[in-house]
């Protein structure tokens, strides 16, 4: 009988349930079954017979549970035979008393639920924690929990073992994820405005929740339990997870933003503060416990584990990975080995008295950042844990709500005076050294409210304590409710309030092509995200023409994806250092911009930057760099790699898109979209060759079109290129001119160009009178040209119509989007001026002013074309 089924409690316990069951009628139905099962040596060393009627007896005059130590429990018996797989409805099983089927069930119903709930919070700028927790709510005794029929085919008794083993096991996982993509090194890169305000911002929550604590434990008497609960609560709210953090900018795509940066070494700063005081607090209570010969032990124990990690299993793994040849795929033999690691490290935590999530996290700070170690790892784990094991995690975190309980006693009152306190201290504990380090009162504000904000490891640690007793089911939901409403106001709050593009887009406009001074420094921002980009844009730059009259200043920003880490890097490239990792592949693109460089001593300069940025903001690092080194035009490679004929060669990256689009929509100069069919890169080099290299310029008008026909006019002047401009007109209309519309521009710049062009480049106009007829004259022009540049937004006219019927490539515009046809073979161009916006105009429209006042359009007293100088040598934050 001992074989077939078993209790969850010891032996003695049965005997006091049952001599308490027989005066209390909270005695649990289940002791009937414990009657039949009881061993046969208890019922002789107890007199069992006798215990047994009374076991009996009691079960059949009380229903209900055993008082625990917060609340009332169940005692749970069950089979231990195939109690897993169910046998289906057919041959009479009810899958629900199985566990698979039921934790299968238990898991659909909460990934169901949490993402019906983020479709309606998402409008509201709501992450998935919310959803989640929400949904463990509704699943919970609060909703759904108060159907008797729910709660038994649902959750049943001692049904939640498994799932939330299994949930927990994700958070461990989570957690190794978290610390591999930490890294340490941000601590000796981090400000000290960043150390000043990570130490204050834990240091004050914790004071004021302790202060708290001691007036209301002299104003009324604390029982036994809240006297160690209450201490634990002010703890956790003056914390703020790293994890967290990043987790949240990367939500709000301001991850590589300068405030951003900040709040990510804030964080890191705060985040060892806690773990640094919480592992010694715990490892001296450990040791008190103990004699001084287990207190040393238990210090020696936890030192040596933290040893092993990271100067035993930490090479260990790295010795595996470069086994591996270059370019081949790392064996499966890494991947099992660290699954390993990380078992071991969280059974060591255990058995040290640490609690089991800390050696993953260990294991996963030690491990090398980024690839390949971290992106391999990351690729096979991410998906499973953040899609599955995590929403079931926060789902039965949030289940395990009360909301019933906040209204009894006097408790619910004092224990939330304190957790408010504390969020007040972690406000005001940022946002008063922040400004006082200098950093601007918006951005402190905002970093305030990122400090506010709890996830993953605050759920954890808390339904850590209400499962070991520290915190009741009162403590426990008020700290959840609490954290739901905080980080719930907080995130649209920072939407709202920071916007990285606000530094950037600018009232006036410094820095254009058009026109632009004959002895002044051309500055372009060229976008590299692969070694294929290369020859194409050394090849236009090239055709820009660089003289030591008119020099071009080259700004080379290598962009990669972030991947394997939570920090992202925006640095300038210092032959003396050592390449960032995962920075390591730029090294052939920066060789070849030094080259052209050294073949184009005193008329090219060039810097190296590389951007290692989610490409959800990767637009953030473009637009800073431009501003800070005010270029004049940024060259994007496009998102499609197109062979002769228009081909597509190799796989279409839609994230590059993005960037792009972004890019366009917040640039603070112009934007130049390069796609190249080979003519201007790998087939062709104008340069070495002998023949001329034809440009064809498309003008239909606008501030577009301008600007890209003040790049060509530069490019003309280049002994071996040939351009032609060709000037489309509408058939039959009369053009109305006057100093404040576009055609007076449109004009009046081609008149000037006209004058001046001394047979450097061709001129025609062609009068058409819909979006065909220009196509048509495009396709004649096929043959006779390398390089097609065009403007990307054009009004409606008779010009375009038609057009839009097959428009496909937004950031191309119209005539930009007809070029990219599979039937053309030639490269395209597409310029776009600096988009408007925060009450930006068009300051073309005022260039008669530039002439007559030398005034812009805002009211200043300098030349609109002109920019500043020195922005050479400026310095980027990283």
């Amino acid at each position: 009988m001992v074989g077939e089924k078993t209790c969850g409690a010891h032996t003695p316990l049965y005997q006091n349930l049952a001599q308490q069951s027989i005066m209390d009628v909270g005695a649990s139905r289940v002791l009937w079954e414990l009657s039949f099962f009881i061993p046969s040596f208890w019922k002789v060393n107890f007199d069992g017979y006798a215990l047994i009627a009374s076991i009996k007896m009691a079960a059949l005059r009380s229903m209900g549970a055993v008082t625990g130590p917060f609340s009332k429990e169940n005692l749970v018996c069950q089979y231990t035979a195939n109690m897993v797989n169910s046998n289906g409805v057919f041959l009479g099983d009810d899958p629900f008393e199985f566990s698979l089927p039921l934790v299968l069930a238990q898991g659909v119903l909460a990934l169901l639920l949490s993402r019906t709930i983020y479709y309606f919070l998402k409008p509201l700028r709501q992450g998935m924690l919310s959803a989640h927790i929400i949904a463990g709510i509704i699943m919970g005794p609060s909703v759904l929990g108060k159907d008797r029929a729910y709660v038994k085919k649902m959750f049943p008794p001692g049904a939640t073992l498994v799932i939330e083993t299994l949930a927990n096991s994700g958070v461990m996982f989570h957690l190794f994820l978290q610390g591999l993509q930490m890294d340490p090194m941000i601590l000796r890169r981090a400000r000290k405005n960043a150390f000043l305000i990570g130490a204050l911002g834990f240091i004050l929550p914790y004071g004021l929740g302790a202060l708290a604590f001691i007036i209301i434990d002299n104003l009324q008497i604390l029982d036994d339990k809240l006297q160690v609960s209450i201490p634990f609560m002010v703890a956790l709210n003056s914390m703020t997870s790293f994890v967290v953090v990043t987790s949240l900018l990367n939500d709000l795509k301001i991850l590589n933003s300068e405030l951003g940066r900040l709040a990510t070494q804030t964080s890191l700063v705060t985040d060892f503060c806690s773990w640094f005081v919480a592992t010694t607090m715990n490892t001296v209570g450990i040791a008190t416990q103990n004699s001084g010969r287990m207190s040393l032990w238990s210090v020696l124990g936890l030192f040596l584990y933290f040893f092993s990690i990271v100067f035993v299993l930490r090479p260990l793994v790295i010795w595996i990975s470069k086994q591996t040849p270059e370019g081949e795929h790392m064996d499966e033999v890494l991947f099992f080995v660290v699954v390993v690691m990380m078992n071991v490290c969280a059974l060591c935590s255990e058995v040290l008295g640490q609690h089991a999530l800390l050696g993953p996290l260990v294991l996963g700070m030690a491990l090398p950042v980024g690839p390949p170690i971290g992106t391999i790892l990351l690729q096979k784990f991410e998906t499973m844990v953040t899609s599955l094991l995590l929403p079931m995690f926060f789902a039965l975190s949030g289940s395990k709500m009360i909301l019933s309980l906040l209204g009894r006693g006097m408790f619910p009152f004092s224990a939330e005076f304190i957790i408010i306190l504390g969020y007040v201290g972690k406000f005001a504990g940022t946002l008063v050294p922040a400004i006082f380090s200098g950093v601007p009162v918006g951005d402190s504000l905002c970093l305030a409210l990122i400090m506010c904000c709890k996830g993953v490891i605050d759920v954890a640690t808390y339904s850590l304590w209400k499962d070991s007793k520290i915190i009741g089911y009162q403590s426990y939901t008020l700290l959840m409710i609490n954290m739901l409403i905080v980080t719930g106001v907080c995130r649209p709050m920072v939407c709202y309030l920071y916007d990285p593009a606000n530094s950037y887009m600018s009232y006036s406009r410094r820095i254009s092509m058009c026109p632009m001074h004959d002895d002044s420094e051309f500055r372009i921002l060229v976008c590299i995200h692969n070694e294929d980009n290369v020859p194409a844009i050394i090849s236009l730059l090239e055709a820009s023409h660089a003289t030591k009259r008119s020099p071009i200043s080259i700004i080379s920003l290598c962009l990669m994806e972030l991947i394997g880490s939570s920090s992202s890097v925006l640095e300038s490239y210092n032959p003396k250092k050592k390449l960032t990792s995962g920075a390591s592949t730029m090294g052939p693109i920066i060789n070849a911009f030094n080259e052209y460089e050294h073949h184009n001593h005193g008329r090219v300069t060039v810097q190296h930057f590389t951007a290692i940025a989610p490409y959800s903001s990767m637009h953030t690092d473009i637009c800073a760099i431009a501003q800070e080194m005010k270029t004049n035009i940024i060259i994007v490679p496009f998102h499609k790699r197109l062979a002769f004929g228009g081909t597509e060669e190799g796989a279409i990256s839609t994230s590059i898109k993005t960037v792009n689009l972004n890019v366009i929509e917040k640039a603070p100069c112009s934007v130049g979209i390069l796609l190249d069919r080979g003519h201007i890169g790998r087939h062709r080099s104008f340069v070495a060759g002998h023949s001329l290299y034809h440009i064809a310029l498309l003008f239909l008008g606008g501030a577009d079109d301008r600007e890209a026909l003040s790049y060509s006019r530069r490019m003309a002047e280049h002994p071996k290129i040939k351009l032609t401009v060709v000037w489309f007109r509408p058939c039959g209309v009369e053009q109305a001119y006057t100093k404040e519309n576009e055609e007076y521009l449109d004009k009046k710049l081609m008149n000037e160009f006209k004058a001046d062009a001394d047979g450097k480049f061709d001129y025609k106009e062609e009068i058409v009178k819909d979006g065909e007829e220009t196509t048509q004259v495009i396709r004649s022009m096929e043959e006779g040209f390398d390089l097609f540049i065009a403007g990307r937004q054009h009004d409606e006219s008779q010009v375009t119509l038609g057009l839009t019927e097959w428009h496909e490539n937004a950031e191309l515009g119209l005539i930009g989007d007809l070029l990219t046809g599979s039937d053309f073979h030639f490269s395209v161009l597409v310029v776009q001026q600096q988009p408007f916006g925060f009450g930006m105009q068009d300051l073309s429209l005022n260039l008669q002013h530039t002439n007559d006042e030398g005034r812009d359009s805002m009211g200043g007293t300098h030349d609109f074309w002109d920019y500043e100088d020195g922005a050479k040598d400026g310095k980027l934050g990283s």
